[in-house]
This record gives C-alpha cells, structure tokens and sequence, in this order.
C-alpha cells in the first residue's frame, strides 16, 4: 500500500485503456461497467502500471484528470486500486463496492480514504 496511498487526496490523471463496455483482454466474458485505466509511470507490485476505476463520468473516456477519494486495497492480490473521480464528487464506500464489483467480486478488498477536513 505504501506505492498507492500517497495519491489520496490528490489529483491524478488516469490513461484509460478499458473504457465502458469494452471487454476484458484475457477474460472476455467481464466487461467494463466503468472506465478503468492506470497512472502513467507508477508502478505498482505487479510490475505494471498503477490501476485506477475512474467513477463519476460514465461515457468511454480516453483520459480524466481527478481527485483519487479511495484505495481499492486487495487482500489477496498484490494490486491495489485507486478510486478517481471528477473533482468535487463523492461516493460513498457502498456506492464505489457497488460501482466495481464487475470486477472487485472476484477479489477480498477493502476500501481506505483519507478523511478531509
């Protein structure tokens, strides 16, 4: 966690790769509910390309530049997920759960977020 949790808080752009409905490149059956894409540069445990959901705009998007509100932090994966959003939105935890579950059912996460004053 420690490569992902300095980005709460601040704002981020997300090169989106997977926009809404397109399809998974090794599991064609999962399809994109959300845009979904990485931070340029970061590299995450896996050897790639730290990942981002970008929630809040929901056409295909090529890029956003947002505020990450959250960690997508898996229990069982070595990939945390930061949670980015137009700035100025907020979700709940239950809305992000709900948002991105298309993919995050198949993985033990928890969600953590700095608390803004």
């Amino acid at each position: 966690m420690d490569y992902s949790t300095p980005f709460l808080g601040k704002i981020v752009t997300v090169m989106v790769d997977r926009p809404i409905g397109s399809r998974h490149p090794k599991f064609k059956d999962l399809v994109y509910s959300q845009n979904y894409g990485y931070v340029e540069g970061v590299f995450a445990p896996d050897g790639e390309e730290l990942d981002a959901y970008v929630l809040g705009d929901f056409g295909p998007l090529e890029t956003l530049e947002g505020r990450c509100i959250a960690i997508i932090h898996r229990n069982n994966d070595n990939d945390d997920k930061l949670v980015v959003v137009p700035d100025g939105t907020s979700y709940t935890d239950e809305q992000i759960k709900s948002l991105t579950d298309f993919q995050e059912k198949f993985f033990k996460s928890i969600i953590i977020r700095e608390k803004y004053s």
